[in-house]
């Protein structure tokens, strides 16, 4: 199925491993040209080449920290004009409220929540100028199915929905679509050692970490390949009409039977 993606520039935040990886490649494999973000340059330096191997498409890095201020301007400034935005970049901890001091927890909301709130504030206005754009926002199944074991970004994700929902209802006047997608536990390095941290707390060993995943819709976590996919046909024009919508992606988990 051709999504009619060639050529197109699309910058994706986080985008140096896990499901921002994932996402990258996707755009690659359309013949789309992915512009990545991460704090780390030896893990950019690393996705560049995967990518620019694999599909013989230009990937083009950007070493920051968007949780920084005035870091998204910072990066318009480095990047411009792009036709697909992909919020992605977080890392929220898990932990109750008593586990999550006030420091960590604004430290969190920066690159997660305000990091996507300001780098769409920036490319919203860009995008509108031109009369079309794509934002994606990579959010969680957190915000609608909140658990207390994940507080910080239970919350975070809440307001992201919102955000994604509220922006996405207007936007469309103006030629650009905003959507976001809710993964629910995908594998990846970090969901790992949360997965440890939860076996811990309910089974008081750190290695029983799988038994939690055998709970799980199909038996196992997501896979970072079936967010990207979703993700790269949500913000094709086969899914023109598609705006202002969070699309859960939990294995029918949030409506089963406890």
């Amino acid at each position: 199925m051709d999504l009619q993606l060639k050529g197109k520039k699309v910058l994706v935040t986080g985008g140096s491993k896990g499901i921002g990886l994932a996402v990258a490649m996707a755009y690659a494999a359309e013949g789309a040209h992915p512009i990545i973000t991460s704090r780390d340059a030896k893990n950019l330096a690393n996705a560049k080449a995967a990518i620019e191997s694999k599909y013989g498409v230009t990937c083009q890095t950007v070493e920051c920290d968007l949780g920084a201020p005035q870091s998204a301007e910072a990066l318009f400034a480095k990047v411009g004009d792009v036709d697909i935005l992909i919020n992605n970049a977080g890392a929220i901890p898990g932990g109750t409220i008593a586990d999550i001091n006030e420091e960590r927890w604004r430290q969190a909301w920066e690159l997660k929540l305000f990091g996507y709130i300001n780098l769409t504030r920036v490319y919203l206005a860009s995008m509108e100028k031109k009369g079309t754009g794509i934002i994606g926002n990579i959010i969680g199944m957190a915000g609608a199915a909140p658990r207390a074991e994940y507080i910080c970004g239970v919350t975070a994700n809440a307001a992201l929905m919102a955000f994604t929902q509220g922006v996405g209802a207007t936007s469309h006047k103006h030629g650009v679509r905003v959507f976001g997608i809710n993964p629910s536990p995908t594998r990846s390095d970090r969901m790992e050692n949360m997965m440890k941290t939860n076996a811990k707390n309910k089974l008081g060993d750190e290695a029983r970490w799988t038994e939690l995943t055998q709970k799980l819709p199909f038996g196992r976590m997501t896979e970072p390949d079936e967010i990207a996919n979703l993700t790269v046909f949500c913000s094709s024009p086969l899914c023109g009409y598609l705006s202002g919508a969070v699309i859960n992606v939990d294995g029918g988990q949030m409506f089963a039977p406890v």
